[in-house]
């Protein structure tokens, strides 16, 4: 997945100036972004704050090593399987 330009705190600032009457308009043009783009980001950082935004990337970094495990785990039990069966 392709990398942000924008750290969350900066959505998140872009995000509170739309809310606080800017129209949305302006906050993309300001910002360089697309509408498009800026509901995405509202629609995942909205009501968030900057300590909250740090915890949801610990979470999905923390998400993703144990599905990477699980994975692995999976895959040395398929092979355990296959090497029994063949005995």
């Amino acid at each position: 997945m392709r990398k942000s330009r924008f750290t969350e705190a900066q959505i998140i600032g872009m995000i509170k100036e739309q809310e606080a009457g800017m129209p949305t308009a302006e906050v993309c043009r300001k910002h360089g972004l697309s509408q498009g783009t800026f509901y995405k980001f509202k629609s995942k950082y909205g009501g968030m704050e900057v300590s909250d935004a740090a915890k949801l990337r610990a979470l999905e970094d923390e998400n993703a090593m144990l599905k990477r495990l699980l994975a692995d785990s999976m895959l040395d039990n398929v092979v355990l399987k296959d090497l029994l069966g063949k005995s």
